[in-house]
């Protein structure tokens, strides 16, 4: 598989993947000519070949100056998509929105339903990924240190029956729950995709900002709050020279399609001027992530 959406000047970023009704919708950010982020919404039938369907729309004033990088997740028979608003610096936050086709989206009336506050980080939240975990709805999303500088994942979580509102959350730890360490992280540790696994939440995340390069980087956690790093290389790297993610394979995505587990992911060969969207195959071998065909790091 590899997608963009020829729509927007083959520009794909941040894919989220629900299955829903018989059918896959790939959720992921595009960039319109006046430079905005929205979402782009596109349907398959069998993970490889997709369909455009169209844009999820911009109507509410907290979305003036965009959307992008939602996280996807099925409850209740409904899609639940959680998503950023993008443009606003240290207000960029969590918005939600639910729908019963997988297309068209009902906002949650409290929106921005999520933001950390600026007691550990400078108050933004951008890249949300769901999972349930021990009855809970946990979210991870990135947000940075009150420089501006540091890119580090944050937690909250929320009753699933809560309807996710701005009460709903409650943070995780008031501190960061992973920050970069490792030299091919830079100063950037964002976009967590979970999987529950055993009793644990295995977290990738993209390391180093974009096209310096980012690469993907995963960790383990039995509480959901302290992760520990299962390499110190990257999970999945960028491409050689000349291939179309030479740039970055970066912005993970986690999806478990019956019993197989795909990771989506991002990349770029030009340093971000065009981007797609790819997957590969992930299995478990002695309770660690391997990439399909590969030996566990």
């Amino acid at each position: 598989m590899l997608f963009s959406n020829a729509n927007f000047g083959n520009f794909a970023k941040d894919p989220a993947v629900a299955a829903f009704s018989g059918h896959y919708y790939l959720y992921h950010s595009i960039r319109y000519p006046d430079g905005r982020f929205g979402i782009g919404i596109a349907e398959s039938s069998d993970l490889e070949n997709w369909t455009i369907m169209g844009e999820m729309t911009m109507n509410e004033a907290y979305e003036r100056n965009g959307i992008a990088a939602p996280g996807a997740i099925v409850l209740d028979n409904q899609v639940h998509l959680f998503y950023q608003t993008y443009g606003n610096g240290k207000n960029d936050a969590i918005c939600h929105a639910v729908s019963n086709d997988g297309i068209h989206f009902s906002r949650n009336p409290e929106n921005p339903v999520f933001s950390p506050g600026t007691q550990w980080c400078c108050g933004r939240a951008i890249d949300a990924d769901v999972c349930v975990f021990n009855g809970k709805l946990h979210l991870y999303f990135a947000t940075r240190d009150h420089a501006m500088q540091i890119q580090q994942i944050g937690g909250a979580w929320a009753d699933p029956d809560s309807g996710f509102g701005r009460n709903a959350w409650h943070i995780l730890a008031d501190h960061p729950l992973l920050i970069p360490e490792l030299p091919w992280e830079g100063e950037c540790i964002e976009a967590p995709a979970t999987i529950v696994r055993d009793g644990k939440i295995f977290l990738f995340y993209g390391g180093s900002y974009n096209c310096t390069p980012q690469q993907i980087g995963y960790a383990v956690s039995e509480d959901g709050i302290r992760f520990t790093r299962l390499s110190r290389e990257p999970f999945l790297r960028c491409g050689k020279p000349g291939s179309w993610n030479a740039s970055e394979s970066g912005h993970p995505y986690v999806f478990e399609d019956g019993d197989r587990i795909y990771l989506f992911y991002q990349g770029s060969a030009d340093n971000g001027r065009t981007w797609y969207l790819s997957k590969t195959g992930i299995r478990f071998v002695n309770g660690i992530p391997a990439v399909a065909g590969e030996e566990p790091q």
